[in-house]
């Protein structure tokens, strides 16, 4: 890892966060309203969403360079999403064993190595959502009976890294972690990060 440069330093006063009242609250998240300062000093009501979940994503890589990518209908935006496996686990839970969980849930593989290659705010205007991203390899079929939750629909296909690299650059994958995590593994394989026949066959 690099050596953190010296810009990246905080600047000004933080928000400053007084009387809270809460709006909304399930299982998965938090709606909350803030009296808060600003950094300018001016006087603010603040929105807040909090999650109850850290998000994983895990960009599954096989030896031949290809990766396995799912499909879903994604009720926020109403569209349909080609990401690569995401989900959530407990804030007070590993985030490794979350990702293991969901790679066998949506796709039905195991991972003999594993390896963290990204952390991301999400939103971080509107919520205080954290992701943790995993590389996956030394990929087999998983153990057990892991299946994705009663409200998933999914889809899965098998494609080269560079082709799903180039749906997303051209805007046709548009999740925001799966492009992340997209970008990450081109630049580590560009780089000399990851192991140079797997680099050679992800940019071959």
């Amino acid at each position: 890892m690099m050596r953190k440069p010296a810009w990246l330093r905080p600047h000004g006063a933080p928000w400053v966060r007084g009387a809270a009242t809460p709006v909304f609250d399930n299982p998965w998240i938090s709606v909350t309203t803030y009296a808060a300062t600003a950094p300018t000093g001016a006087a603010a009501t603040y929105g807040l969403v909090g999650f109850k979940n850290v998000a994983v994503a895990i960009l599954p890589l096989f030896e031949d360079g290809t990766t396995v990518l799912v499909g879903q209908h994604r009720f926020p935006a109403g569209d349909y999403s080609w990401e690569i496996p995401e989900g959530g686990g407990p804030l007070d839970h590993d985030p490794l064993e979350s990702a293991r969980r969901e790679l066998a849930e949506e796709t039905g593989l195991q991972a003999a190595e594993w390896r963290e290659i990204l952390r991301a705010q999400l939103s971080n205007s509107v919520t205080d959502e954290r992701a943790v991203g995993y590389l996956a390899t030394g990929l087999s079929p998983a153990a057990g009976d892991a299946r994705p939750d009663d409200t998933e629909a999914l889809a899965q296909v098998r494609v080269p890294f560079r082709e799903a690299l180039d749906a997303a650059v051209d805007g046709h994958l548009q999740d925001a972690l799966t492009v992340a995590m997209l970008l990450k593994a081109f630049y580590m394989a560009q780089r000399g990060l990851l192991a140079p026949a797997l680099s050679r066959a992800m940019l071959g």
